[in-house]
């Protein structure tokens, strides 16, 4: 099975996505009067790992668009980050580490950040052959909720469903063939684009 589209059109139609990604974060954020200004807590410090070539892709690209200087120190944040992290898991902490992308508090990547990304803080679930998996969403959001917010989580399983689409486009039979995908932002700035 070949991809069914060239990488500049997926790519494209992964920025619809994202699109309605956050369109989705702030109707449900609305819901509950969840706003992150002046949050004591920056949830780029979290541990988080990604699982798609096509977000990663994506990564790389606006990686590629930064001046030189600036993807320079980037990059030497991302290794640093990279053997952080690995000094913390060896001592079996979970590394909470702030994303190299992180600059003054906000992503200087912002246009080309990741799912999880865009749809952390709220609470959501994603429906699968297995069940139902609940997300409580980020402290704040356990706080409106527990003060009498009104709680409707949101159903990321539509999102993730297109999101699947759009890498078994891109990768084609090689999805089954290529290792699986479990890196931090830092990983994959650290390793370069993928390699497909």
């Amino acid at each position: 099975m070949k991809p069914i589209a060239s990488k500049k059109i997926l790519l494209r139609r992964l920025g619809g996505l994202y699109a309605r990604m956050d369109a989705a974060y702030a109707e449900a954020a609305a819901r509950l009067g969840l706003d992150c200004s002046g949050c004591a807590t920056n949830c780029c410090g979290g541990f988080f790992q990604h699982h798609t070539y096509i977000e990663w892709l994506y990564l790389a690209q606006g990686l590629a668009e930064l001046p030189d200087d600036q993807r320079a120190r980037f990059l030497a944040k991302a290794a640093a980050n990279v053997e952080q992290a690995k000094a913390m898991t060896a001592q079996g902490l979970l590394p909470e580490i702030m994303c190299p992308l992180n600059e003054d508090g906000r992503c200087a990547l912002y246009g080309h950040r990741l799912m999880i990304c865009r749809l952390h803080g709220v609470p959501n679930i994603l429906r699968s052959p297995r069940g139902v998996r609940e997300f409580r969403g980020c402290h704040r959001a356990r706080v409106r909720v527990s003060a009498g917010a009104p709680e409707q989580a949101m159903d990321r399983t539509p999102l993730y469903r297109d999101l699947a689409a759009l890498e078994m486009a891109l990768l084609g039979a090689k999805a089954r063939s290529l290792p699986r995908v479990d890196l931090t932002i830092a990983e994959m700035l650290n390793h370069g684009p993928p390699a497909l």
